[in-house]
């Protein structure tokens, strides 16, 4: 299993482990789907797993009353699914929803505890990891408050494209109005206007985004902010 595990791609934690660590938490993990969609845990419940995403991308996201569910950040191939584990926490902070379809390395709970302690190593990233995604939470939330919808979005498909592998994906406006916590004709004209600048295409839900540096120059300061501090977590 350890090698059809290794050949099924690269989570950066775990990646950057010395071998011998690496190779140990390989052996503790199994491979699965990431199916677009999918809840992988529900606020409040109990975690009984952790995900180490490799392809595609996770989105956790928080309910109020009868609103619709609002992103909180982001979680792809850098990190981890669970990571408030490491603080003794038994149930999960909010709604993990697959956004983006792959493959993930699943380890469970009392796995993750032998591991840690094994590896000093591991516990360092995982802090390390658990401040950047302070970070993100922290910054999407004044950012939500304080910006523009038209800076947001360009910021949010930067993220995604981060972790999408790719220049293409699926996201219908519903859904990216309930990411970005506004009404659907919000996301209409904030993505007509990335489309004329020929920033992205944008034809029923699929969006193909065609000039990265330009997204990057009409996005908030939030994404570098983000992008930055996470690196420096992470280094």
């Amino acid at each position: 299993m350890l090698a059809a595990v290794e050949g099924s791609g690269v989570n950066r934690l775990l990646d950057k482990l010395p071998r011998r660590d690496r190779l140990r938490a390989l052996g503790r993990c199994e491979s699965v789907d990431l199916v677009l969609g999918a809840t992988l845990c529900e606020t409040g419940e109990p975690l009984r797993h952790v995900y180490f995403p490799v392809h595609g991308f996770i989105s956790l996201v928080t309910k109020v009353g009868g609103h619709k569910p609002l992103e909180l950040g982001l979680i792809g191939n850098e990190g981890m699914l669970g990571v408030t584990t490491v603080l003794g926490i038994d149930s999960a902070p909010q709604r993990a929803v697959v956004q983006g379809a792959g493959t993930a390395l699943r380890m469970s709970k009392p796995q993750l505890a032998l591991e840690l302690r094994a590896s000093p190593h591991l516990t360092r990233s995982l802090n390390g990891y658990l401040y950047g995604w302070l970070v993100q939470l922290s910054q999407n939330t004044a950012c939500n408050r304080f910006h523009e919808v038209e800076s947001r979005l360009a910021r949010w498909l930067l993220m995604v494209h981060d972790r999408a592998e790719a220049d293409h994906f699926h996201l219908t406006h519903e859904f990216l109005a309930g990411m970005l916590g506004v009404r659907r004709s919000a996301v209409t004209i904030a993505a007509g206007g990335l489309r004329r600048r020929r920033l992205i295409q944008y034809v029923r839900g699929e969006i193909r985004i065609l000039d990265r540096a330009g997204l990057e120059s009409i996005s908030c300061e939030c994404y570098e902010a983000i992008k930055s501090r996470c690196a420096r977590a992470a280094a």
